[in-house]
């Protein structure tokens, strides 16, 4: 049993890492083998993240060694593709290339249509905009991240659609010491394009901070800051992430209410609940079913809530213990690998089985 592994990024993209590659185990475990194709490397992440140049001939190269892949496909069970197997190119090309007898599982863990259908530009959304509603339509399975996700599917007649939630593994999330820190300790984890949501509740923030007891710690942002906050920055790496989490007294996550930000997966929030820390997070897509506003956190709608639930668990240690544990026990039951790797071994056995038995 072979699976193609078309991811967008390579082991050091975190959307891939955490969608595909650390289902590898569970896959291999079944007997599948996989064959690797991711299209960008850590030069284009380093070009997001790090301001290094854009890499021409690399993804060039790999846009070419795709097509040959899927031109040839030989030996190969079941396609396992991220997004879409050529961005910013037209869905005639793209399908193609990937219609055949070769069933494909496509994933989705952000609203990656809406990059193409609410562009600015009116030409790319003429030419681009029913792009990813082409992809799910031929595909045999819509892995989603979420229902908002999954709708859209559901508008474009998918074969089947599966929800998958984004998961941490609890081998390497898990409840660390408890926490002493000398100020109260607001933690946001994310990359400098998520930052910008931080300015959201600047004044909140500023607000609040401002008794000189609570300290915002920004991991992940780059080059990042807001005016009268101070605030502590700290450089994403891999082999710190978890120890940063466990440093926090509460994880944010504020979000605006846009058709993009709808359709994220909360990732940052089960980050967050799997170190047992209780959350404070817009009510905006999956958000509000994450969070279980007074049970693991809190759900902020207004200025006033932000600085009200702030406070709350400022003041009491005890409810930030009784919320974080709650938290910690949801993503072990619904947001952990443990739970859904089994659950994707199957789907994808079950694809097998439906394939071989047609072939007969």
């Amino acid at each position: 049993m072979k699976i193609l592994l078309l991811s967008r990024y390579d082991r050091r993209g975190s959307s891939s890492m955490v969608r595909m590659f650390q289902y590898f185990p569970y896959l291999e475990k079944e007997g599948w083998e996989i064959i690797e194709q991711p299209l960008l490397s850590y030069r284009y992440i380093n070009y997001l993240f790090e301001d290094a140049p854009v890499p021409y001939l690399e993804i060039i190269k790999n846009y070419f060694n795709r097509i040959a892949l899927l031109m040839s496909k030989s030996g190969i069970d079941l396609i396992w593709l991220q997004q879409e197997a050529f961005p910013w190119l037209p869905r005639w090309f793209e399908k193609m290339l990937l219609k055949s007898n070769i069933p494909v599982v496509v994933d989705y863990d952000d609203a990656f249509f809406h990059r193409y259908d609410l562009h600015s530009n009116p030409l790319v959304r003429r030419l681009l905009g029913k792009k990813i509603d082409s992809v799910m339509n031929l595909s045999r399975v819509v892995v989603a991240g979420n229902e908002y996700l999954a709708d859209r599917a559901r508008l474009n007649s998918a074969r089947q659609i599966e929800i998958f939630p984004t998961v941490v593994s609890l081998d390497r999330f898990f409840v660390g010491p408890e926490v002493k820190n000398d100020k109260f300790i607001i933690g946001w984890l994310g990359s400098p394009p998520t930052a910008k949501y931080l300015l959201s509740i600047h004044e909140e923030l500023k607000t609040f901070c401002s008794d000189n007891e609570s300290e915002l710690i920004v991991i992940g942002s780059k080059d990042f800051s807001m005016d009268g906050l101070p605030v502590e920055i700290r450089t994403w790496k891999d082999e710190n992430e978890v120890k940063d989490v466990q440093g926090f007294d509460i994880g944010i996550m504020p979000l605006v209410d846009s058709p993009w930000e709808r359709g994220k997966c909360g990732f940052k929030l089960i980050q967050y609940m799997a170190c047992a820390k209780p959350v404070i997070a817009s009510p905006v897509g999956v958000n509000v079913e994450i969070v279980q506003h007074g049970v693991n956190g809190f759900l902020a709608s207004t200025s006033e809530d932000w600085i009200k639930y702030f406070t709350i668990l400022k003041n009491d240690i005890e409810l930030r213990k009784k919320m974080g544990l709650a938290g910690r026990k949801l993503v072990e039951e619904k947001y952990s690998l443990q739970a859904t790797g089994p659950r994707l071994a199957g789907l994808f056995k079950s694809i097998y089985e439906e394939k071989r038995l047609k072939n007969r």
